[in-house]
């Protein structure tokens, strides 16, 4: 610490390298977003627990979408037997989106929505949507997740080879670039990173060398970097050891800062701020002593408050065991509101700031994070530690790792190393009526049978003569939803234009 040099490593809140935060009053001027991701079974279903949300306070919606929509599958095709609305809501078609935001005014909220191999397919359904409502693209907020390497990394629903996945995440940069200048293009996710066991230094570096690549992806694509890079957002997880967390955030924003200034030269100090979300850790919640998750997610929430998040997710009390029923979907909401106001902590900016421990871990971790960056670049970059399996492999020997500290004892979980105990009250559990599926089935049937099955064709055959040329792709399939050519149908267009992408090849 003797080392330390207050305006080179923290800066006053709001000035480079904004360690200490981008805002210099941080939330003082404006509280952080508080989002509930939600979404299961049919657009109706998740329809009502939006309504539900917005009217118990929460500012920002996230769309979680099931895993048939996630990987450019219809609901009827084989492979989506039994996942159909099970982990988030089935979207086949323009009709299913506008049953999920009937009523939901997209001019006045802000909306999420985790979504990557087919990103570009769910925005333009967002688009269309709105356009229908006749709010303008222009006036919409919020972000299409859009990170496509951390599924090659960690998450695995990813569709197409890297190089084409990379084309469609830079054309969704140059479309919302000039169509939809509020929005979020990309949120380059560190969480399903953490998920899949890596420690928080792992985190910070893998996620932040996602990010140099979709940078260069961009330039190589003709792009300005200082018109693209204010649109970049990021999504970290949020685990318990609350001043590593803490200190892991405030070392994003300075190491970030010194990539886009030093190394890619961007001006504006708006390209060096680097502006996130988080989510409390899933894989720290326990199927043992459920009613335990309620603090782990109250310190996580703190740890992103006190890191300057501009918007939180808290994840439910039942989640090891289910999707959240709505009660504790509003004690999640709870646990930010009473942090927000009545904890104090949002009076100030940074108000750890100065302390010699979390100083020095800041610091520890972007000496650790920055070794990983130098590793990956002398590597030649994040497509070639991909394909070479060295950033998978990293991740695997932490959670084996972290397993074997659990299994010794030598890290404790409450309620299932240590205080563990017999019994206990069950929990009521949110159950997906099998039946969904069937009805969600039913009714893509019946839209292509009285659609215009013509316009559908020449809306596909628009998308596969872009896919093989150079054009930006995002206009051709915001044609191809506005026809209710579905989600399926789009990406089996570009499957056989780009092909599919298979592990280790």
């Amino acid at each position: 610490m003797a080392e330390l040099d207050y305006a080179e490593h923290l800066g006053d809140p709001g000035q480079f390298p904004f360690t200490r935060g981008i805002h210099p009053e941080m939330y003082g001027s404006r509280l952080w977003t508080m989002r509930q991701y939600a979404g299961y079974a049919t657009a109706e279903e998740s329809n009502r627990r939006y309504r539900y949300l917005l009217s118990q306070g929460t500012s920002g919606l996230s769309v979680a979408f099931d895993l048939p929509t996630q990987i450019g599958l219809d609901s009827d095709h084989p492979l989506a037997v039994g996942e159909v609305g099970r982990v988030g809501v089935a979207i086949d078609s323009l009709d299913d989106m506008e049953r999920l935001f009937e009523g939901i005014p997209l001019d006045q909220i802000s909306t999420s929505m985790t979504i990557n191999a087919t990103a570009a397919i769910l925005l333009a359904l967002y688009v269309a949507v709105a356009r229908k409502q006749k709010v303008s693209p222009s006036q919409l907020r919020g972000t299409v997740q859009n990170d496509i390497l951390k599924e090659y990394i960690a998450r695995g629903t990813y569709i197409y080879p890297p190089r084409p996945s990379l084309r469609l995440v830079t054309d969704v940069f140059a479309y919302c670039q000039e169509e939809m200048p509020r929005w979020n293009t990309i949120s380059i996710s560190g969480y399903h990173i953490r998920e899949a066991g890596s420690t928080a230094a792992q985190e910070l570096a893998f996620t932040l060398a996602n990010a140099e690549t979709y940078v260069s992806a961009a330039l190589e694509a003709s792009l300005k970097l200082d018109d693209f890079a204010p649109q970049l957002s990021f999504f970290f997880n949020a685990h318990n050891d609350l001043f590593e967390e803490v200190a892991k955030f405030r070392a994003a924003r300075k190491l970030w800062a010194r990539i886009m200034r030093d190394r890619f030269g961007a001006q504006r100090k708006e390209s060096w701020m680097l502006r996130f979300h988080t989510q409390t850790a899933g894989s720290t919640l326990t199927a043992q002593q459920p009613d335990n998750n309620v603090i782990r997610i109250t310190v996580q929430a703190l740890a992103a408050i006190l890191g300057g998040t501009q918007s939180l997710h808290t994840n439910a009390r039942d989640e090891a065991l289910a999707l959240p029923t709505q009660e504790a979907a509003r004690l999640a909401l709870r646990t930010q509101q009473v942090l927000a106001y009545e904890s104090g902590v949002a009076r100030v900016a940074d108000p750890l700031g100065g302390s010699w421990y979390l100083e020095s871990l800041t610091l520890q971790l972007e000496f650790e994070a920055q070794e990983y960056l130098e590793k990956i670049r002398s590597m030649g970059g994040m497509l070639r530690a991909i394909e070479t399996e060295y950033v998978q492999n990293e991740i695997r020997q932490a959670a084996y790792a972290h397993q074997k500290r659990l299994e010794a004892g030598e890290e404790i979980m409450v309620g299932v190393n240590l205080f563990d105990s017999e019994g206990g009250a069950p929990i009521e559990i949110l159950k997906v009526d099998p039946e969904i599926e069937t009805r969600q089935i039913e009714r893509l049937q019946r839209l292509r049978q009285t659609r215009a099955a013509a316009a559908v064709t020449r809306a596909l055959d628009k998308v596969r003569e872009t896919a093989r040329g150079g054009e930006n792709l995002v206009p051709a399939i915001i044609g191809a939803v506005e026809a209710y050519a579905t989600v399926g149908e789009i990406a089996d267009v570009l499957r056989d234009v780009f092909g599919e992408h298979r592990e280790g090849t």
